[in-house]
């Protein structure tokens, strides 16, 4: 399946199926484009605004940046797919023998490592679309600054929603001191962009007040 090219309500459907794919990884990444595309659209809505008019190489820089991140993110929406596809298989490899243990052992931790690598990169980009909402929400259109909050929202949501798709594969590696530094890493952009994110999603909420 190619969930680039599939609808809402096709992606929905196999989601809620018993498919393994998609996930929570990919429904994250998916999510996260939902949200940068929310960002873009008030930079859409500058730009050409007279009362925006000093700011409008600024608003065409940052929607050069989200539309980047929100095909980024539509990537990761497969390659969650492909990378988990390979560790659904190394969890079913023989373990009868010594030597297919350690076989297994070694192929389970090459493939954890991938199945790790991409949410990782799903929460790297949802930090970076997180940036770009403030950047928006100082600069946009204030008739459209709930898209900004709306946006910042469902970035928040898919940065936390990839997290626990490494912390579940990180909880499987044999290599912990490996798994730490990811760990450590995660855990580090989960308490700087939730708080990021909720600090812009106040002062929209302000605004609106």
């Amino acid at each position: 399946m190619d969930f680039m090219k599939e609808s809402c309500a096709d992606f929905v459907t196999v989601l809620a199926s018993k498919e393994p794919i998609p996930g929570g990884g990919g429904a994250a990444a998916y999510v996260g484009a939902i949200g940068m595309a929310l960002g873009n659209m008030v930079g859409s809505l500058t730009v050409g605004k007279k009362k925006y008019a000093d700011v409008q190489e600024d608003i065409i820089a940052l929607k050069g940046k989200a539309d980047a991140l929100q095909d980024d993110l539509l990537t990761l929406v497969g390659r969650d797919a492909e990378v988990f596809e390979p560790l659904s298989r190394a969890y079913g490899l023989p373990k009868e023998t010594e030597e297919q243990q350690a076989e297994k052992a070694r192929v389970m931790e090459a493939v954890l490592r991938d199945a790790t690598a991409v949410p990782l990169e799903i929460m790297e980009k949802c930090c970076e679309a997180i940036d770009l909402h403030q950047a928006f929400a100082d600069k946009g259109t204030a008739i459209a600054i709930s898209d900004v909050g709306c946006g910042v929202v469902c970035c928040k949501a898919a940065l936390m929603a990839a997290s626990l798709n490494v912390f579940i594969n990180t909880k499987a590696m044999r290599d912990k001191e490996y798994a730490g530094k990811i760990v450590a890493k995660t855990n580090q952009l989960l308490d700087d962009y939730t708080a990021k994110a909720d600090e812009i999603y106040a002062q929209v909420f302000a605004r609106l007040k």
